[in-house]
């Protein structure tokens, strides 16, 4: 067996390798949920309500959708140039400290400007850590050649190793019984909520313009054309001139920015200060994302929508046929593997050859 590239895809497998990949998760899903003892269609059923069947169901999955928007958009951007930043969530967490750190309540402290400075100012210093995060491990792939992926995880660990200090050191909210948590952000720097009573905040909004500017970005400026380029051939883009390391440091900074970006909106939306469990792990789902949009920014919308259904529907569905949440885990990663081989069998074709012997 071996595959062959296409001369050019079919319209019909394009259409069709999507509608695959879905029949095959669910295929595969429900054999995990017969072996856990329940009816799969009470099941499926249960996750849908629990994720679209209501108005409320709907709020919780957008705001599950916020960070996984913009940690899905790093992850796109990153590996659009073929920089494989695998260090999302601790950029999160370094974002999300940098804005405790420029509009937290220190010691019961007003705020010490006007409040769309200070919340400006919050969102810049969260871009910068996220940024700086990752632009070492990019200068030390380009100029040494060090394996991004290697750096990147790395640096998560020594993040969220120095962000639990800080929690127990000098960021600790002195208010809080001795938990590990960070002060509090002012309230006024908390975003609103448009919908009375829900969770949902204007993060959304925020998040939703960054990928339609992104998509922009790749679609007409220069850099995404050099980004673009540097993915799909760099020793070709370097030699029609695309500046390699330049190119490379502009991507890391948006990259690592978005992700700090979600740890601040995470924090001014929805948890009000830092703990150590404030991710559950948004930083290595928005790779999956990011797989499954096809590195297309407006696919990532789609994509993290999908998977915050997924994920709060879970919960519902748990409770009503006591099926355990971790198929939910199951179902998004088997979909980004059928993803995956979809469009790898919409690029290539199988060919059996028959042996000599």
């Amino acid at each position: 067996m071996r595959l062959e590239r296409r001369t050019h895809a079919s319209p019909v497998a394009l259409v069709v390798a999507p509608v695959a990949a879905v029949l095959a998760t669910l295929l595969v899903s429900a054999l995990l949920v017969r072996w856990a003892g329940a009816p799969v269609g009470r099941t499926y059923a249960a996750m849908l309500e629990g994720g679209f069947g209501s108005v409320f169901a709907w709020t919780e999955t957008l705001t599950r959708a916020v960070p996984l928007i913009l940690t899905g958009l790093a992850a796109t951007v990153a590996f659009k140039a073929r920089l494989f930043n695998i260090g999302a969530e601790g950029q999160l967490y370094g974002g999300a400290m940098a804005a405790v750190a420029v509009g937290g309540v220190q010691g019961g402290a007003e705020l010490w400007g006007p409040v769309w400075l200070v919340f400006a100012l919050m969102l810049a210093a969260a871009a910068l850590a996220g940024a700086v995060l990752l632009l070492g491990p990019a200068w030390m792939k380009a100029r040494l050649g060090v394996d991004e992926v290697v750096t990147t995880l790395l640096m998560n660990f020594i993040v969220l190793l120095g962000v639990s200090a800080l929690l127990d050191g000098p960021m600790k909210d002195p208010t809080a019984l001795g938990w590990p948590q960070s002060v509090p952000l002012a309230g006024e720097l908390e975003l609103s909520r448009p919908v009375q009573g829900a969770r949902l905040h204007t993060g959304l909004f925020i998040a939703a313009a960054l990928a339609l500017a992104l998509w922009q970005v790749f679609r007409r400026s220069v850099l995404g054309f050099d980004i673009r380029a540097t993915g799909a051939n760099a020793r070709a883009a370097a030699f029609a001139g695309v500046p390699a390391l330049r190119t490379a440091m502009v991507v890391a900074a948006i990259s690592g920015a978005l992700a700090g970006l979600a740890g601040a909106i995470e924090v001014a939306g929805r948890t009000g200060y830092v703990t150590m469990d404030m991710s559950p792990g948004y930083g290595y789902s928005g790779i999956v994302i990011a797989m499954l949009a096809g590195l297309h920014p407006l696919g990532v919308l789609g994509a993290s929508v999908f998977v915050a259904g997924v994920l709060v529907g879970a919960d519902t569905m748990s409770r009503v046929v006591g099926v355990p949440t971790y198929i939910a885990d199951v179902i998004v990663a088997t979909s980004l593997i059928a993803v995956l081989v979809a469009t790898l069998l919409t690029q290539y074709r199988v060919r059996w050859a028959r042996s000599t012997r």
